[in-house]
């Protein structure tokens, strides 16, 4: 079943979301390789970066089909799904 434009605004909402987690973390535990980080904050960081990218990666593969199924150019429908996204 093909995704729509709907729900890969909502699959973008959930990747910036795990994104800004990412970010948080950092911000807590400094940039992982510079800071000495306990094992259980390297754990929790590389666990909310993984689980970042593979939202990315499921948006990015989402986009790319959509866009190829309706006949448009990716980097527009990229930049709808953003703009969406953001509710611009």
């Amino acid at each position: 079943m093909a995704t729509t434009f709907g729900e890969i605004v909502e699959k973008q909402q959930v990747a910036d979301e795990a994104y800004a987690k990412v970010q948080e973390l950092r911000n807590q535990y400094g940039p992982p390789a510079a800071a000495a980080q306990t094992e259980q904050q390297t754990d929790t960081y590389e666990t909310a970066l993984r689980a970042w990218r593979d939202l990315d990666r499921e948006v990015r593969g989402a986009i790319t089909d959509f866009a190829k199924e309706q006949g448009l150019v990716r980097q527009e429908v990229e930049d709808r799904v953003r703009a969406e996204a953001n509710g611009e």
